[in-house]
Order: structure tokens, then C-alpha cells, then sequence
């Protein structure tokens, strides 16, 4: 007989014991991002997931914020988090310091996601685009390559906190084959 498991039963870390564990090397870029909702998805994904930090660039909204409370959960104060206004700016920072950008994104030449090749040594900056325009054209050539979630339906795109669940799961299947 299935039984739902009790939240005491699930071995979750304290806010605290978060804060002390080693994190993935993988942050996320929130490039323009309008729904405060997306928002708060997303830093519950990166903490499900043990994102190192997640970066609100443009005119994503930031912490403390109800509407981004009511997804988050309190994943606003496990994660870290910084806001840049340029994301463009932000993207050279990262890229020296050694983290391989990858946009996620439907573009000429962009790569299945299914299909790309995880390193466990390698750093990765996830970008996530605009609901409506997707990662900005300045952002692309920053960008070692573009992820593209395959879709069969008619729609054209994912919301972009679904998005962010599929890459980051996507991810931690290479990140935990290589550590075993």
C-alpha cells in the first residue's frame, strides 16, 4: 500500500545545515524575467537542487517580494542571490570566472538538451530568458551554446520556471553518474 511520506520522515536540510553544504557549481541567470511567480519557482528549484546562486538581471524582480514569497517558499533565504542590471556585463564576470555560460534558448545551432555532455569538474551559468522575448540578442554570443528543451506539442515554448526544472534535473542525472 503507497503512504505519503511526513515531512519529518523526508530528511530535509535545516535552513542552517543549507547553508553550511556544498553546493552544485551551477547558478542560474534570470535574464529580464517579468512574473514575480517565475521568480519564486525558481529559487525553489535552485535550492531543490543545491544551485550555488541565482543572479535577477534587468527587470527581474528581487527579494523581499510577497508575490515571489508565495512560490518561493523561503527559498529566497537559503539561496543566495545578487541583482545586475546588465546582463551582459554580468556574463563576461562569470565567463572569467570559469563558469561555461550556456543560454537556454531555441536557436540557430543551439544543441538538444538530452544531448549535451555535462562535465562534473565544470562550473555552468544558466540563462533563462524573458517570458515573452526569450534571452536577449546582446546575451547570445556571450554564450558558449544554447540548450534547447525538446517539445512535440504545438506550443512553441515552456514556461520558464518549468524550464528551469527540466535543465537543472537534466544536469544533476550527469552530475550523478559522475559522482558515483
Amino acid at each position: 500500500m503507497l503512504r505519503k511520506l511526513a515531512i519529518e520522515e523526508m530528511n530535509r536540510l535545516s535552513p542552517e545545515a543549507y547553508q553550511a553544504v556544498a553546493k552544485r557549481p551551477i547558478c542560474l541567470v534570470l535574464d529580464n524575467i517579468r512574473s514575480l511567480h517565475n521568480v519564486g519557482a525558481a529559487f525553489r528549484t535552485a535550492d531543490a537542487f543545491l544551485a550555488e546562486k541565482i543572479y535577477l538581471c534587468g527587470i527581474t524582480g528581487t527579494p523581499p517580494n510577497r508575490e515571489i514569497h508565495k512560490t518561493a517558499l523561503g527559498a529566497t533565504e537559503s539561496v543566495a542571490w545578487e541583482h545586475h542590471q546588465d546582463t551582459p556585463a554580468l556574463l563576461t564576470k562569470l565567463k572569467a570566472q570559469g563558469y561555461r555560460i550556456l543560454a537556454i534558448e531555441q536557436a540557430e545551432g543551439s544543441i538538444s538538451l538530452e544531448n549535451y555532455a555535462f562535465e562534473a569538474t565544470e562550473k555552468y551559468a544558466f540563462v533563462f530568458g524573458n517570458e515573452v522575448a526569450g534571452v536577449q540578442d546582446q546575451v547570445l554570443p556571450l554564450c558558449d551554446a544554447c540548450l534547447e528543451i525538446p517539445q512535440w506539442g504545438t506550443k512553441h515554448s515552456l514556461n520558464v520556471s518549468v524550464s528551469v526544472g527540466i535543465v537543472l534535473w537534466q544536469h544533476s542525472q550527469g552530475f550523478l553518474r559522475h559522482q558515483h
